[in-house]
């Protein structure tokens, strides 16, 4: 493998229009847009808990940017700036790390983000650690702590794929060609909803990805807020490859609470609805209403019978054992 220096020069570097001073010095230099405030996320990823070893590399580096664009567009922000720190072994090799950097450079550029600097140490593939920044109006920031009651909840897409994708691959689940494609496209390449955020700036009242669960960031957002919620588990979309999993054993946790969607999760008032739809076809995405913000704390979901359903509003969580 070549030396740190000649591995930067040749996969790491890349023009990056948007900054005034990008790889190469101590620091980067960027130049915010008047009148904006700066949005700023951090992600870390790590081998064997976020991605596999074995992952396709390409894939991989979109997956590293995508988490964090996708952080973006929950706060209604525009992605601008990105750096990657990353620990490389012998073992990746020159082919594993130009596929890397080609995806997640290629991921950025799809939503006009520069790639303007980072870390890379010799180790073990253990950790990805990308910080983005973003630019937003002033008050125009999409909040976890701006539900009100009688809002109605939305979600994006179709929550569940990506950890049915995931359940797949550690148990070889009987799926259609087509279906594991689609799951594994949804584990391992999520799209980060960054132009739906950026329509629901004047529209929604909170907001929050879903990477650990519906459930619990949905929860997350409920906390903020100082509310509650009830849920229809019959209202939240399922994708054609979940629905036809109908039989398998505990499909309901995938979809509540597998984590890895990066949907966006909201509230917005109910008058809203057809904006809400209209923002959304212009994004190119689907969204579906599934429940309603309560004045209280409590938090219900209801099974297709009308029953409350006795689940934890829990998701992944790193800290706590499986």
């Amino acid at each position: 493998m070549r030396s740190e220096f000649d591995l930067i020069r040749r996969y790491f570097i890349h023009p990056a229009p948007h900054t005034r001073l990008s790889v190469g010095d101590d620091c980067a230099l960027m130049a915010p847009s008047p009148g904006l405030e700066l949005a700023v996320s951090t992600d870390v990823l790590v081998a064997e808990r976020h991605f596999f070893g074995d992952t396709d590399p390409y894939r991989l580096g979109r997956k590293s940017a995508a988490v964090n664009l996708s952080d973006m567009a929950a706060m209604g922000a525009v992605p601008r700036w990105a750096t990657l720190g990353i620990t490389l072994s012998e073992q990746q090799g020159e082919p594993w790390v130009d596929a890397f950097a080609r995806g997640f450079h290629d991921e950025l550029q799809s939503f006009g983000t520069d790639w303007v600097g980072g870390d890379t140490t010799a180790g073990p593939l253990a950790v990805i650690a990308v910080t983005i920044l973003g630019e937003v109006p002033p008050g125009l920031a999409l909040r976890r702590s701006g539900a009100r009651p009688g809002d109605e909840v939305w979600v994006s897409g179709t929550p569940g794929d990506a950890a049915l994708g995931l359940r797949h691959l550690k148990e070889s689940l009987p799926m259609t060609a087509e279906d594991r494609r689609h799951c594994l496209d949804r584990l391992e390449t999520p799209s980060p909803r960054v132009a739906l955020g950026l329509a629901l700036r004047s529209i929604a009242h909170a907001a929050i990805d879903v990477s650990d669960g519906l459930l619990a960031d949905l929860g997350h957002l409920l906390d903020a807020s100082g509310v509650g919620a009830v849920l229809e588990l019959s209202l939240i979309p399922r994708s054609p490859a979940m629905l036809r999993q109908q039989g398998l054993r505990g499909w309901e946790t995938l979809v509540l609470a597998g984590g890895d969607d990066y949907e966006l999760c909201f509230t917005a008032p109910p008058q809203a609805a057809p904006d809400i739809q209209a923002a959304a076809a212009r994004a190119g995405v689907t969204v579906a209403r599934i429940g309603a913000v309560t004045g209280g704390r409590e938090r219900v979901l209801y099974d297709p019978a009308g029953r409350p359903m006795d689940v934890a509003w829990l998701g992944f969580d790193h800290f706590r054992k499986a």
